[in-house]
């Protein structure tokens, strides 16, 4: 075991991340509105146990605690999502004071523990009443999209710096249009593509709705879910599949935010679906001020002329480390944020998701010794480390997840946070894991004893 420190630049974000939905719970009430995910949840067969979110860690009430447990872990931001439907229940038209209020007091909070906040303006859950009117596939639902970021905007600008648009517009598309595991549910391609094209429309609406609307100089970014795609073997066939793959997972969103235009090798194959009107790929490719990645696995991708659309399968490779859900592969976090670097040249990148769902639970002494999450984190924040050091811009880094949460189709059995959480009682035990993190956090990185 090494006893480097490995030390990270002055003024380093290190924050936890979580979204409504996830957390909130109070699913109704304050006035606001359904969403996509009230709709989902309650269609049986779609969610593991036939959980929800209706009251989920129940953080809507119990904010101020949870807002008391990120200081007791040190932390120096915290990104949330805001929920669209509680601030506009019917997407458009009258503002639900009572759900602005909620998100004022939160950021208030927030800054009187001298904890910045960091906003996601949209992660997945669309109010029902847009769904009703057509959805993402409608592009109507982009421009509601840039009225509901002025409505945020002239509320909380005032105290809030660092904004984020979307969180993985990919996932909104692909998984809830395409595969149907996640709201709305559909599996219907040219909604997918729509659909990608009106969320990253959206995006730049927004920017420009934001910056319309601040109070105070912004900084707006947006957050990919960007997996590096590894052939299964030296094979020509496993390499171009990988080129497939890379294209609808990668390029197919970084390549219009920062070069303005949807990858050749996709457009030769779905450009069809995509429904670009003259300036929309201008809009989408405003300037951004960071690039949002999260990283929690990656892709070892096979030739398969069986499957559908781009013939690929993904291949589990033997001898790796498994969490629940992804293989641990702590260096694919370097090759990616080098390869975002020297492809695309963001003006800076946060990490503003990484973690691990592992099982855990509290032992008789009221401890949860969770020791796969601290491995897992380390060698991530290590690879963090690397790639700062060979020049790539990351000033910030965020786990998934301040608390154990609703984890969308799979319920409450994943369990991803820094802190327990009894979905009996809802009570919180910080985790070792979140002990470990606090000592990351005060010693601005990698501690000795920790490498």
């Amino acid at each position: 075991m090494s006893t480097e420190i490995l030390s990270f630049p002055n003024g380093f974000l290190w924050g936890t991340a979580t979204s409504a939905y996830q957390i909130e719970g109070a699913w109704n009430e304050d006035g606001k509105g359904p969403s996509i995910w009230d709709t989902f949840c309650r269609q049986p067969g779609k969610v593991e146990r036939g959980e929800n979110g209706d009251r989920a860690a129940d953080h809507y009430h119990r904010w101020a605690e949870d807002l008391d447990l990120m200081v007791e872990l040190g932390l120096k931001a915290y990104r949330f999502s805001i929920s669209w439907p509680r601030v506009l229940p019917q997407g458009t038209g009258a503002v639900n004071s009572a759900g602005l209020d909620f998100y004022d007091r939160l950021v208030d909070g927030l800054l009187a523990r001298g904890i910045e906040p960091f906003p996601t303006l949209f992660h997945w859950d669309l109010p029902q009443a847009l769904q009703d009117r057509g959805g993402w596939p409608s592009r109507d639902t982009a421009l509601a999209f840039a009225d509901y970021a002025r409505v945020v905007a002239e509320r909380l600008s005032d105290r809030v710096t660092c904004w984020i648009t979307h969180n993985e517009p990919w996932v909104a598309a692909f998984v809830g249009h395409f595969l149907g595991e996640h709201a709305p549910g559909l599996q219907d391609l040219v909604a997918t593509f729509r659909a990608t094209h009106h969320l990253l429309l959206s995006h730049g609406y927004a920017v420009e709705a934001l910056r319309a609307a601040a109070r105070r100089p912004l900084q707006v970014g947006i957050t990919l879910n960007l997996t590096p795609g590894y052939p299964a073997s030296d094979s020509e066939e496993d390499r171009l599949a990988v080129r497939r793959f890379d294209g609808v997972m990668n390029r197919l969103l970084l390549d219009p935010l920062f070069c303005g235009q949807y990858p050749e090798d996709v457009v030769a194959m779905a450009g069809s679906l995509l429904p670009v009107e003259p300036g929309d790929l201008e809009r989408i490719a405003a300037p951004l001020d960071f690039l949002g990645v999260n990283y929690y696995s990656r892709a070892v991708i096979r030739h398969d002329p069986s499957m559908p659309m781009l013939e690929i399968a993904q291949v589990q490779p033997e001898g790796s480390e498994y969490s629940q859900m992804w293989e641990i592969y702590p260096p694919g976090m370097y090759e990616l944020l080098r390869r975002v670097w020297n492809d695309y040249r963001p003006a800076t990148i946060i990490i503003t998701e990484n973690g691990i769902c592992v099982p855990d639970g509290v032992d008789l002494d009221g401890r949860v010794r969770d020791e796969r999450r601290i491995r897992y984190l380390r060698d991530h924040i290590a690879q963090v480390h690397r790639a700062i050091q060979d020049g790539v811009p990351v000033r910030g880094y965020f786990v998934w997840s301040l608390l154990d949460n609703f984890e969308w189709a799979y319920g409450y059995r994943m369990r991803f946070g820094l802190v327990y959480v009894d979905f009996d009682t809802l009570k919180r035990t910080v985790k070792d894991s979140g002990r470990w993190y606090a000592r990351v956090i005060q010693a601005n990185g990698l501690p000795g004893d920790t490498v």
